[in-house]
């Protein structure tokens, strides 16, 4: 099983977390700029922390054998502190570095003004510079959040295929899906998405357009996630063939849209864990049948 998680913020994990996540099939990932659960009071700290997206934490991700790549935005949460606007202002730099594969995460918190107006700017960075757009929905309000969105990108002239609306459920994925941007899942232990739920949803409408991410960060999260839910689709009957596709080659397809992705072995790279890249090789998700089994 190859894997490419399109949304984990390893800023907020260990390197134990990069080792399972190479035993469980991860080869490439994501990692958003987010909110990092302090909030930021001036734009200085932004530029250290897109500094560390695109340099160290790239680093430190190939010493595991895993491609990193990112995306750069002013998350909507932060959105609101007009302190912080001028952080727009910087994007650019950024936007044209190598790794960097979106725009993102933008999108709503709290459904304000201020969170519109970040937003259509940075659709208008994506026409701009040629990128794809990850977007977040509200944690509130979820539906209307999601169709606002999706009407905010329709109006700023970006493609549909080029937005990546994040974070679904089953009260806003047929909406998404009928606008022809990409469906984006959050597998998450107590909130958004779990397993049987996203299998669920891909039994009723398909594989097309179909993103599954860890989403893991500093909160109560699961990196081997993705991995968790390639299992749980081989259980509901999904070929190994669908599983690819989901957990490969539509995020690659999706963020492949940059032109910026690096999906090359990482050179001289020898796992410290020997055994095979397979299930039964896998002493974590080996765990989790014996204990179905039981």
């Amino acid at each position: 099983m190859r894997i490419f998680d399109p949304h984990i913020h390893m800023t907020s994990r260990t390197t134990d977390d990069y080792e399972a996540m190479y035993d469980s099939g991860v080869r490439a990932l994501v990692e958003p700029a987010f909110w990092l659960g302090q909030p930021r009071s001036n734009v200085g700290s932004f530029v250290d922390y897109f500094d560390s997206l695109i340099g160290w934490e790239r680093f430190r991700a190939a010493q595991f054998g895993i491609r990193h790549h990112s995306t750069i935005a002013l998350n909507p949460k932060e959105a609101n502190d007009r302190r912080l606007h001028e952080v727009m202002e910087i994007l650019p730099r950024y936007l044209a570095k190598d790794g960097v594969v979106a725009v993102g995460e933008t999108g709503y918190d709290s459904m304000t003004p201020e969170e519109d107006t970040i937003l259509e700017q940075h659709l208008a960075l994506a026409i701009e510079f040629e990128l794809p757009a990850l977007v977040h929905t509200p944690h509130r309000d979820k539906a209307p959040g999601t169709q606002r969105t999706l009407d905010v990108v329709l109006a700023s002239g970006l493609p549909a295929e080029r937005v990546l609306v994040d974070h679904l459920n089953e009260t806003t994925v047929d909406i998404v899906a009928d606008s022809g941007a990409w469906m984006g899942f959050s597998i998450y232990p107590d909130t958004k998405m779990d397993e049987q739920r996203v299998v669920a949803i891909m039994q009723r409408i398909g594989l097309d357009r179909i993103i599954v991410n860890s989403a893991a960060d500093w909160g109560r999260s699961d990196p081997l996630k993705t991995a968790k839910t390639g299992h749980a689709m081989l259980a509901a009957g999904f070929s190994g063939d669908d599983v690819d596709r989901v957990l490969w080659r539509n995020p690659v397809d999706f963020y492949g849209q940059s032109g910026r992705l690096d999906l090359t072995p990482v050179p001289g790279f020898e796992p410290a864990r020997q055994g095979p890249d397979t299930f039964e090789g896998n002493s974590v998700l080996r765990g989790m049948a014996s204990r179905r089994e039981a």
